[in-house]
């Protein structure tokens, strides 16, 4: 079982600061390969960043997928935000930096990018030009915050690595539902850029809750609300998830 006990947090009124984000009870996958996970049971609140602490693999990811409803379980169930229907998961929840769902293609620019989103975004009948550096900051600054934006015109895959999972992020979370789940946060192999991401996160999670996971330890004074100690917890009969609250 796990608890994570919830902090205040100054969230706009539209969205609740309290309550229950992810409920799951016995849940577990099976693959085409066999076992991936389960069974589990985890509770995490709303608000701020909680962090799976596991180590890296099939496993972390498809629990990430499944906690937002990319992912249909073998077995238990799941709540998420009250609702056990992935409908509503899927239209409550915004995923990032997982390669299996928005992996970019090397030859696409962020003017691609920013402008493929804002046609996802716009009604069918809408024409919708490509974008200019106006348009870019208007998707991207709030997710930035004090990072540069990246160059309208550059290759997403010649950014530097914060930039790459930053400008990910952004256009995955246009809609700013009440849960995002981003991966890949210990991927990243310098420890300044992984901080500066966390930092982004952590002022995200003032509007929604983020989920995400690390498989290194953090330090005290990342901001990060709660995290999950799932450290060799992700074989068959694993219940029982240690929570160190922050």
């Amino acid at each position: 079982m796990v608890e994570v006990r919830s902090e205040s947090w100054q969230l706009p009124e539209e969205r609740s600061t309290t309550g229950t984000l992810v409920s799951a009870r016995e849940i577990e996958l099976h693959g085409p390969w066999g076992h991936v996970f389960g069974p589990l049971d985890v509770d995490i609140d709303q608000g701020g960043v909680t962090i799976l602490a596991a180590q890296a693999g099939a496993a972390r990811t498809a629990l990430l997928m499944a906690l937002c409803g990319r992912m249909r379980l073998s077995g238990g169930s799941l709540t998420v935000l009250g609702s056990d229907k992935p409908s509503k998961m899927l239209a409550n929840s915004a995923i990032a930096c997982m390669n299996e769902l928005d992996e970019v293609r090397p030859s696409v620019t962020v003017r691609d990018l920013v402008t493929e989103q804002l046609r996802w975004n716009s009604p069918w009948y809408q024409f919708v030009p490509r974008v200019d550096d106006s348009g870019v900051k208007e998707m991207c600054a709030e997710t930035f915050g004090d990072i540069d934006l990246p160059h309208l015109n550059a290759f997403v895959d010649d950014l530097p690595e914060i930039q790459q999972l930053l400008l990910r992020i952004a256009v995955a979370n246009t809609k700013r539902p009440p849960l995002l789940v981003v991966g890949r946060i210990d991927k990243i192999a310098d420890d300044n850029e992984r901080a500066a991401l966390l930092e982004r996160l952590v002022a995200l999670g003032e509007y929604q809750s983020v989920i995400t996971a690390d498989v290194n330890a953090l330090p005290s004074d990342t901001g990060v609300h709660a995290v999950v100690n799932m450290q060799g917890l992700l074989g068959a009969g694993d219940v029982g998830v240690m929570t160190e609250v922050r």
